[in-house]
């Protein structure tokens, strides 16, 4: 989101620098004062160069991101939501929003993210209202791995059969939710051709979310399209009791604090 205001207010500036430039030239060329196009031509210039900065910025930010996420990752929702971690959950739900309401929070909460359905048929299924989103893997995904230093990532099925293993460049940002989009280097990449990434990592958010396709376009929408209702979320395979501890408290606090 940071850089695209940082394009919006450069492409203000050049508007604005441009309809100065008609408003002088309305005469003859002479009329146009010196100081006035050079001021002119150095504005356009320090608009060109923070354009270009904001985009090396993110592509820095970008690459940083795929080395921060190197290991590989499960599907978060049923490693967390185990029975084993209810009481956890009920706790943190009970500091929040009292012992009262703490299961009824739970309940809610859990729902948000265990929809059975996406892309189409969840459009269908919600057109009057409701929803919740598909947070699993897709495509028979069971595994996913990142390497940052080859700026490599690849999936394994239930089985470890490799399903898919390519590197990936850094092609923007997606706008709706600031995600890092990524582009296969192979052409035939299938639904593995795209992958968007939220700046998450194990460290600092305990788990990851991310989505992946083969049209960036549809990616770019969460209520319509083949993806509508669908953001997968992971967790480390390595993770241990204090990171699922982290991640449980992390999604209780930023949807039950006041």
């Amino acid at each position: 989101m940071r850089l695209m205001k940082r394009i919006l207010s450069a492409a203000a500036v050049l508007a604005l620098s441009a309809s100065l430039l008609v408003g002088c030239s309305s005469g003859t060329a002479s009329s146009v004062p010196v100081s006035a196009s050079s001021a002119a031509e150095s504005t356009v210039s320090s608009v060109e160069e923070t354009a270009s900065s904001a985009v090396d910025e993110n592509e820095a930010a970008a690459a940083q991101l795929l080395n921060d996420l190197t290991g590989s990752y499960q599907e978060l929702w049923p490693v967390i939501l185990a029975d084993e971690y209810k009481q956890t959950w009920l706790d943190d739900c009970t500091a929040l929003v009292g012992e009262d309401n703490a299961e009824a929070a739970f309940e809610k909460l859990s729902s948000m993210v265990t929809g059975d359905v996406y892309g189409e048929d969840a459009v269908k299924a919600y057109a009057n209202g409701g929803g919740a989103y598909f947070c699993g893997f897709t495509n028979s995904l069971a595994i996913l791995t990142f390497d940052g230093e080859t700026s490599t990532i690849s999936g394994t099925d239930k089985d470890g059969n490799v399903l898919f293993s390519h590197t990936y460049h850094y092609i923007g940002m997606e706008p709706v939710r600031g995600l890092y989009e990524f582009q296969s280097d192979d052409a035939d990449s299938g639904e593995f051709t795209y992958f968007f990434l939220a700046p998450d990592t194990s460290a600092e958010t305990y788990h990851i979310e991310f989505r992946y396709g083969s049209d960036a376009d549809a990616l770019s929408q969460y209520d319509a399209g083949d993806y509508a209702y669908w953001l997968a979320s992971g967790i480390s395979t390595d993770c241990d009791q204090t990171m699922i501890d982290n991640c449980i408290e992390l999604f209780c606090t930023e949807n039950l604090a006041g």
